[in-house]
Formats: C-alpha cells, structure tokens, sequence
C-alpha cells in the first residue's frame, strides 16, 4: 500500500531525514518510535504532503505523492491526527468534524461519516455545538482523530497520539485506533511510548537523528538493543 524509498527531507538547508525506506500492507498498524528529535513528525508530514523539501519517493498504491500538490493528498485516502491535535479552539465541535469531510469522494456521505464518528465518540455528540477550546485534552483527540475519520480514509497517520494525555485517556484513545484499523483502515502510528506502539503494531521502525536504525517484528524491537538505548534509556 505505501512504500516510502531513499526518503530525504530538509528545512532550508538542514537536512531532517536521510535516506529513509519503509512500507505499510493494506490493513496493517505500524509503529514509528523514537526520540525526541528524531524525525518522526516530519515523516508524518511528508507523507502528507505538509513537508514539501523533499527528495525520494513515496508511493501510495503507485501514485508518488511527492509531486501530488498538498491539498490533494487526502484525495488518495491519506488522513492525519497531528502531534498536539490542532483542533480550530474558536469552531464547534460540529465544524471541526465537517471540515474532516474535505475529500471530493466524501462529502456526499458527510452525515454517514458523521454517524460513525458519533459512534465511536459519542461525547462529541453530546457536546457538538460547544466551542473545541472548551474540551478536555483527551475530547480533543478524540476530536482530531474523528476530523481525520471524516476523510474516511484508507490510510490513518498518527503523529503522538498519547501526548499530554491521562492514562486512562490513552488507553482510550489506543482502543479507538484498534477498531479503526479492524475496520479496514491501515494505520501509521507514531509514538514516543514504546510499549503500547509496539504492543498494537505487528511490525515497527525505530528512527535516531532523521535515520532508521532499526526494523523488525515488535517482539524483535521489545528485545532490541537499539531501542532501548535510544529510546528507553537503558
């Protein structure tokens, strides 16, 4: 499904990610993990078209999204739920959601999707018309990974999803990226907590300094040097 080949990224003339290679199957969850710094959020960005500095190729099902322009990179199935969740504070829950239905294939289903997202979420329902700044931290990742559903796409682009959130919260959260992906949504997930990326994914990549330093199954990452030095400190 996504293939990423000899991937280089750059702000100006500091280079982000070197070289970088990885795949997505149809229906998997893969983990990226990693530092701070590391480059992870960057990847999510190119692959969304966001981090246009960029050489190497990313293939979605065959299309190189390098040269798709950025406000069509939705248009091929690609969502994302960004680090921090940016939801718009001043817009009601309900707008927040409706600009998730952006995609051409999409807005005609908008009340389909919007059933299904309440579904998964049903405090979103509930607070629909209130103002996204009045929400908890973890009512607004809920609301950010429901904008991104709104695409119903094929391709889930988790950029920390746990970041700032209770346990609780996260465990929550994780649940609802599970069932997205039984659904047929094959997901990216990247992910400073190693423990539960690894425990959802079936395989992952672990990034040092914009470079993959590892990959393997996640019972090989579990038991990787590599991984917890970088990353667990040990």
């Amino acid at each position: 499904m996504l293939e990423i080949r000899g991937l280089d990224a750059f702000y100006g003339d500091a280079q982000a990610l070197w070289g970088i290679g990885l795949d997505v199957a149809e229906g998997e969850i893969i983990s990226v993990v990693g530092p701070n710094g590391a480059g992870k959020s960057t990847l999510v960005q190119a692959i969304a078209g966001l981090q246009r500095s960029v050489r190497g190729r990313i293939l979605l099902d065959g299309v190189d999204l390098t040269s798709v322009a950025p406000h069509r990179v939705c248009e091929y199935g690609v969502a994302t739920v960004p680090e921090g969740r940016r939801v718009f504070p001043d817009m009601s829950v309900y707008d927040n959601l409706c600009l998730g239905a952006y995609r051409k294939a999409v807005r005609g289903r908008h009340q389909e999707a919007l059933a299904a997202v309440h579904d998964l979420f049903p405090v979103l329902a509930d607070r629909s018309t209130q103002p996204a700044a009045t929400l908890s931290g973890g009512e607004q990742q809920m609301l950010a990974i429901g904008r991104a559903l709104m695409a119903r796409p094929r391709l889930l682009l988790t950029d920390e999803p746990s970041l700032g959130l209770a346990p609780v919260v996260v465990d929550e959260v994780f649940d609802v990226i599970q069932s997205i992906n039984a659904d047929g949504v094959s997901v990216l997930l990247v992910e400073q907590d190693v423990e539960r990326a690894l425990a959802m994914s079936s395989r992952g990549y672990l990034l040092g300094e914009g470079r993959i330093v590892t990959t393997g199954t996640s019972d090989e990452l579990r038991s990787s040097a590599d991984v917890r030095r970088s990353v667990l400190g040990l």
